[in-house]
């Protein structure tokens, strides 16, 4: 496989940078928060905690309490925790055999289609496009190009909504024809749900693609929504016994089974869920109401979409001759500020992830404008 372009990135700088203004979590709770949400229970399972192995599919409470707050007409033995990028990797992994081919959202997470190029796949991308002269350089997803995208022998279509980076998401009739076009080629659909719950408006909220598709996979995970990366727990939902009995295989060959501590702390987060997503969703919004305030001063500079759903966006850069990895290389180097430059994501260098997840956005975006003045 090749190099994880964005995760190298973050490597070099994630760690040494003052100023991460380009991050998809959420504020990350301390342990103590954490387990001071932590019903009589979990504080009971957690007192009495040994640090053995745990069941492979994952803790039963854990799964039952995923069912109940996500996916109603599953059970839960139709959910298998692991790590959301194991999940990503070994559902591909099962479903899919050289020459097979897939069609993918782009941008995206470099495994949602890097995996299945190494396997030996067509890989053909879904992209997002600029609405032709719009005055923000807005995107969007066009659902008529995916069904010209599709072949009678597609075998997998690949889907990530609310969508990283652009924190765009599709409308529910837009999500149902996505799945009509799955079926009509009896083609499995890999839904990227990592940033569900934070939709800006709840009512804008897409139900899981396995609730709705029996040939559906939805990756779920503490990481982004509850702001719990550290946990590395995650699961995928399915309603294909044959996908998912063979994920379970693989999984005998990565993780085995989920750390202990960490399944106990990710049931204590779903369980105080009502309480996290809205304390990060109010983050987001005040976070995003910053970023707004800054692209509106610098509208010469930047050409903002505000997001529908999410801790990121993907505004475009104006600067003549400029592109967005120079003006990011400069940026982290001058203010100590880290976007992240639409070219790790394999399309044009013109645009840059900018988040709003974090408490500290407000103080980043005073510091850039500050950055800004100073240049002039």
């Amino acid at each position: 496989m090749q190099p994880f372009k964005l995760e190298r990135y973050f490597a070099q700088y994630e760690f040494t940078t003052k100023y991460l203004l380009c991050v998809s979590d959420c504020e990350a709770l301390s342990m103590t928060e954490v387990v001071s949400m932590a019903d009589a229970e979990c504080q009971a399972l957690w007192s009495d905690l040994k640090l053995g192995y745990t069941e492979s599919q994952g803790l039963p409470l854990l799964r039952r309490e995923v069912v109940k707050a996500m996916y109603p007409s599953l059970t839960p033995e139709q959910v298998l925790v692991l790590a959301p990028e194991e999940g990503i990797y070994l559902s591909m992994r099962a479903l899919l055999k050289p020459s097979d081919h897939v069609v993918c959202v782009t941008p995206g997470y470099q495994s949602l289609y890097e995996i299945a190029r190494s396997i030996g796949c067509d890989v053909t991308p879904w992209n997002v496009r600029e609405i032709k002269d719009h005055p923000n350089h807005a995107q969007a997803f066009d659902i008529d190009e995916l069904e010209k995208l599709l072949r009678p022998n597609t075998k997998l279509v690949v889907i990530n909504f609310p969508h990283n980076p652009t924190g765009l998401t599709l409308t529910r009739a837009q999500l149902d024809r996505v799945v009509e076009l799955c079926k009509s080629r009896g083609a499995y659909l890999f839904s990227d749900e990592m940033y569900r719950y934070l939709e800006h408006d709840a009512s804008t909220r897409l139900p899981p693609a396995c609730e709705i598709y029996d040939r559906a996979i939805s990756l779920f995970g503490m990481s982004k929504s509850f702001g719990m990366p550290g946990l590395r727990v995650g699961w995928i939902a399915t309603k294909d016994k044959d996908v998912f009995a063979r994920v379970a295989e693989l999984k005998d060959y990565t993780t085995i089974c989920s750390s202990a501590p960490s399944e106990i702390l990710a049931l204590i987060g779903l369980r105080a869920r009502d309480q996290l997503i809205q304390r990060n969703v109010a983050t987001i919004k005040r976070g995003l109401a910053a970023v707004q305030a800054f692209m509106d001063k610098h509208k010469d500079k930047f050409a903002f979409q505000a997001p529908t759903a999410g801790p990121i966006a993907f505004p475009k850069i104006l600067i003549p001759g400029m592109t967005a990895s120079a003006y990011s290389d400069m940026l982290v180097r001058e203010a100590g500020i880290l976007l992240l430059p639409s070219g790790l994501y394999e399309v044009e260098d013109n645009r840059f992830r900018v988040s709003f997840g974090r408490v500290n956005t407000p103080e980043v975006v005073q510091a850039w404008d500050a950055f800004l003045s100073a240049a002039k």
